[in-house]
């Protein structure tokens, strides 16, 4: 594809294009060998690629798309008002535009967003509709999965993927939309046919400035034109201001207060949920939900209001919400074959450490040992709240390290510890995650629930900047099986 047509697909950002010429590839990272690849220079937060735009033009870039030309630079530069929007639009244009071709489902909120998307894959396998996931997990069509890096790709990741899902026979995608990816205008460009608003909690301080910054991030999304039709979480207090101002068919969902689809009649038990699920207050279906707590209750009440805009029919929905065993690494109940539960939780943000944990407690038989610690380079501000939280309603915490990044995470379970002395909780303290998770194994009793919270499924953990191989999962397989052997 010429330069000059990408840029054409830009054009709301165009400024002026200094030449032309054949673009094969896209690329953002300029260490990335590519074939007549097509630069973005980003200015980030702390880096500001258009100062590494000579060392992608020798990693094989022909052109550039930049904020400003740059002088002493021999190849054709598209100058833009602003760089990530107008990624998003070529990206889309480079390939095609795959989006227009699918039914799009956004997800947005604080919590929920990626137990909600799979519950809505299950829901579209019931009523026969070929579909793709995108979100923290990965990519999946079928049982194809991909792994990802973040909750909503980049760009020219996202579009590559749409086009490949497209190539693939999906009808359907439903993704998880980020207040980072709604800043960084990751999704322009982009219709969805249905978008789901869940919740609002603290999370993200450290990219956002503000709760209320955050909080606008994701209601301009539910607000913008690229949202056709909405389902709306009546019962979290945020949802209002949305409410009060979407112009567009809108749906809403809840338990507590009035709404369009609801559930009652809530029976949780450590083996799952059972409700009565009315949509739109024509008939009551009978639910069987074979994952734990009122939070997955709501997801599921979110994934009937997505499905019921694109037309599919209850007894699919009903189905589907049947079908469903668990979310990798989302209140995921471990097969140990032992006298106490392991569960792993996602939980990173204070609301979510105590979504769990209150979960738990209702149908824990003896005492509750979390395990948890908070990522690195992060919101400082949760650390002590979710410290306090883990003294209040756990019996025994053991804090330990997450993702560190490029922080100290013996500064980082300080923090955390500030909060918890606050309170009459026990707990210790053991900074080597794998150490940190055999302890907790080892302090099981019968009758016992230790809960693994912050990494979920994740594959790996991030210390001094490096990623290493880390799968909580496998570990407490390989430790019970050590165990056992021991006798």
């Amino acid at each position: 594809m010429y330069l000059s047509k990408l840029a054409e697909s830009a054009k709301k950002y165009l400024i002026e294009i200094t030449g032309d010429c054949e673009v094969e590839s896209l690329s953002q990272d300029s260490r990335e060998a590519t074939n007549k690849g097509l630069f973005f220079c980003i200015k980030g937060q702390r880096f500001d690629s258009h100062d590494f735009a000579q060392m992608a033009i020798q990693n094989g870039c022909v052109a550039l798309v930049v904020n400003r030309v740059l002088k002493d630079i021999d190849v054709p530069q598209v100058v833009v008002s602003d760089s990530r929007g107008a990624m998003a639009l070529m990206a889309a244009a480079f390939y095609d535009n795959p989006a227009d071709k699918m039914r799009m489902v956004g997800i947005t909120g604080t919590k929920g967003k990626t137990t909600t998307s799979y519950i809505v894959k299950s829901i579209l396998d019931a009523a026969g509709i070929p579909n793709g996931l995108i979100g923290t997990t990965g990519s999946l069509v079928g049982d194809i999965k991909r792994q990802g890096g973040l909750t909503t790709p980049d760009p020219i990741d996202l579009h590559k993927t749409l086009a490949d899902m497209y190539a693939a026979g999906v009808e359907a995608v439903c993704m998880e939309v980020s207040a980072h990816a709604i800043d960084m205008k990751r999704l322009e460009g982009i219709t969805f046919e249905a978008a789901c608003y869940t919740n609002f909690s603290q999370d993200h301080l450290d990219y956002f400035n503000s709760m209320e910054e955050y909080y606008n991030a994701k209601k301009s999304f539910m607000l913008s034109s690229q949202v056709k039709n909405a389902a709306i979480n009546v019962d979290d207090d945020s949802s209002f201001e949305i409410i009060k101002q979407i112009k567009v068919p809108h749906s809403t969902y809840g338990i507590s207060g009035n709404s369009d689809i609801f559930a009652r009649d809530i029976e949780i038990s450590e083996n799952g949920v059972q409700f009565n699920l009315s949509l739109w207050n024509e008939q009551w279906y009978p639910i069987t939900l074979h994952m734990m707590g009122m939070f997955n209750v709501y997801n599921c009440l979110a994934a009937s209001a997505l499905c019921l805009i694109l037309g599919i029919e209850p007894n699919n929905i009903v189905q589907g919400i049947k079908n469903i065993r668990n979310v990798p690494g989302r209140a995921e109940v471990l097969e140990t074959n032992t006298a106490y539960k392991v569960i792993l939780d996602y939980s990173h943000s204070p609301a979510a450490l105590e979504n769990i944990l209150k979960t738990v407690r209702s149908f824990a038989r003896k005492k509750i040992i979390l395990l948890f610690g908070c990522g690195g380079d992060r919101d400082h501000a949760k650390r002590p709240i979710m410290g306090k939280i883990a003294g209040e309603m756990a019996d025994f915490t053991v804090l330990t390290s997450d993702n560190p990044r490029t922080e100290d995470p013996n500064k980082i379970i300080s923090e955390i510890e500030s909060g918890i002395k606050k309170t009459t909780g026990e707990y210790t303290v053991i900074e080597n995650r794998h150490n940190a998770i055999e302890y907790a194994l080892d302090a099981a009793k019968e009758g016992d629930i230790v809960i693994l919270a912050g990494k979920g499924d994740e594959t790996y953990q991030e210390i001094h900047g490096k990623k290493y191989p880390f799968n909580e999962k496998s570990i407490v397989a390989e430790l019970l099986y050590s165990k056992r052997k021991r006798g």
